[in-house]
């Protein structure tokens, strides 16, 4: 009997699915990472600290008598030298009142000298009975009275000397003159405070920051270093701007507040730099690296590459011996070169993850490829250069 196509179809389709093998999950591999252990390194201890530069020395230079401004003798922006001059104020009239001052001086003086000579020629003629002993106090009372009139003399004539040393402006020390802000012609020092220009001093340079109060009293628990006598040990303390790498400029630790601020829990602290050739400026962002001990200790170093943050911390990946991955919260301490100082959270044995970062996640299991750190014999952001000696300006 011939079977219909219907049929056919049927039977072809339940003897075609039987014959199907059936489909088995088959989990992927896991993902490959590179895990190395922490490398051991001897590291000296410091602080990092955020700052301002400011001048060494800054003067308002104003005008401290009444006249006409006569002539600059500088280019706004010029460096200047101590005592060079910088402003001159109308001087005539000062000069017409130092001669007036004298003149008063001397005809006090000649007052002075004929009360002495009359006081000389009664005290010998009471003596011979020769006049009265009223005349004698009475030239006594005009040499005294004269006395006084030449000491208040040579005081006007000195204030007039100081008057017309006063149209001179000179700059008090070596450094740099900002722009000036009174042109010649203009009348200054007429009852107000006329500022003239602005002088800053910027070699050396001051750096100031601050510590706060958890971080001094480690250091202070640890080395037993108040921080007045930190000021007399000239801590070494680098320098870097913001667009500079690493700490490229010394100096030390050469000043201390007498108390910690209480609204901010914070001790303000200053550094002195040569700056000779004068590439800081003030009012920049400063990095500061002060050492806290000259001893070195061993730390556990790790790639900056390696270490996650997030809201709650900084932390590391590690793998256990079952090469599960692990989420390690860790607290951080130096950098040296492109490593890590790790204070807590993972020990010499383990193994951290540096490569494949993305592919790890902890809870999974991966695939481990073990490598060990290579040793860096360079280390420009631990070591600190002698002291610079600065002198007093």
């Amino acid at each position: 009997m011939r079977l219909s196509l219907t049929r056919w179809l049927y039977i072809a389709m339940v003897f075609g699915l039987g014959c199907e093998e059936k489909n088995t999950y088959v989990p992927p591999p896991p993902p490959q990472v590179t895990v190395s252990q922490p490398l051991q390194q001897q590291v000296s201890e410091y602080l990092e600290f955020t700052g301002n530069t400011q001048a060494f020395n800054t003067v308002q230079l104003v005008a401290r008598v009444q006249g006409y401004l006569t002539k600059v003798f500088f280019h706004d922006g010029d460096r200047v030298n101590k005592g060079q001059p910088l402003f001159l104020i109308q001087q005539d009239t000062y000069q017409a009142r130092l001669k007036q001052a004298e003149a008063q001086v001397l005809q006090q003086q000649a007052s002075l000298s004929h009360a002495q000579t009359e006081l000389d020629r009664f005290s010998n003629l009471a003596r011979e009975h020769a006049a009265a002993q009223t005349d004698v106090d009475n030239w006594r009372f005009q040499r005294d009275n004269a006395q006084a009139a030449v000491t208040a003399a040579m005081a006007n004539r000195d204030l007039a000397k100081l008057d017309l040393d006063y149209t001179l402006v000179l700059a008090p020390f070596n450094g740099r003159i900002d722009r000036r802000l009174k042109d010649p012609g203009n009348l200054v020092g007429a009852g107000e405070f006329t500022l003239l220009a602005q002088i800053n001093q910027i070699a050396p340079i001051y750096v100031y920051f601050t510590i706060n109060e958890s971080d001094l009293l480690r250091v202070i628990k640890q080395t037993h270093i108040e921080p007045e006598q930190a000021e007399t040990m000239k801590l070494p303390a680098n320098l870097g701007l913001s667009r500079e790498t690493g700490f490229p400029h010394a100096g030390y630790l050469d000043f201390t507040a007498i108390s910690v601020t209480p609204t901010t829990g914070t001790l303000l602290l200053r550094a002195i730099y040569p700056n000779t050739d004068g590439a800081i400026l003030p009012g920049l962002f400063a990095r500061v690296r002060v050492l806290v001990a000259d001893s070195e200790k061993k730390a556990l170093l790790v790639p900056e590459i390696a270490i996650g943050y997030d809201q709650i911390g900084s932390y590391l990946l590690v793998v256990n011996d079952k090469n599960v991955v692990e989420r390690r919260p860790v607290k951080l301490g130096i950098a040296v070169d492109d490593r890590r100082v790790v204070i807590e959270g993972i020990g010499e044995q383990d193994w951290v993850i540096v490569s494949g970062l993305l592919r790890a996640i902890p809870g999974n299991t991966v695939a481990v490829q073990r490598k060990s750190l290579p040793k860096t014999d360079r280390q420009p952001d631990n070591t600190f250069p002698k002291k610079p000696e600065i002198s007093p300006p």
